[in-house]
């Protein structure tokens, strides 16, 4: 997801508070004309949004694309399940790590890979807590560094001059 041509459209920072991320998945998604096009627009939030196999396929629920303005009669259900397209050997390993107690399948972001619309799929565990309060901790700690930091050298700069 570094080269230069993808463009990140939304993000689920949520997940990364919430859960462990063990593995990443990149997928491409299941669309109408009208979604990609709003989703361009950037209307699309996938905070609430998570995935679960059905019948050995994977469909993100919960990911709100809003409707097309332009789209009149095309515009499509903006909850409705849209299907992750993946391999067979990637779901089947999707399966046996999601049978694990505590995992879940949540989407991380949604981007453009040059023109197509990709979604980053995480595999998490759900995070105790306490795991989220040495999060913050770990959080505040660096940045009270990286300020402290920061105004030693512009200090130093300024005695320069």
């Amino acid at each position: 997801m570094t080269s230069e041509n993808t463009k990140t459209l939304a993000q689920n920072k949520k997940a990364r508070h919430d859960y462990f991320v063990t593995e990443t998945i990149e997928c491409g998604i299941e669309l109408f004309g009208t979604e990609v096009k709003s989703i361009r627009l950037g209307k699309v939030n996938i905070a609430d949004a998570y995935a679960s196999l059905d019948n050995s396929e994977v469909y993100v629920k919960g990911m709100n694309i809003s409707p097309y303005e332009q789209g009149n009669i095309f515009n499509r259900d903006p909850l409705r399940y849209k299907k992750l397209l993946l391999h067979k050997s990637q779901i089947r390993k999707l399966i046996g790590q999601v049978q694990q107690e505590g995992y879940a399948l949540i989407p991380l972001s949604v981007y453009l890979k040059g023109s197509k619309v990709k979604l980053l799929l995480g595999v998490c565990k759900g995070k105790k807590l306490y795991d989220k309060r040495a999060d913050l901790q770990k959080r505040d700690l660096k940045r009270n560094l990286d300020r402290a930091f920061k105004e030693h050298n512009s200090g130093s700069v300024r005695n320069f001059l």
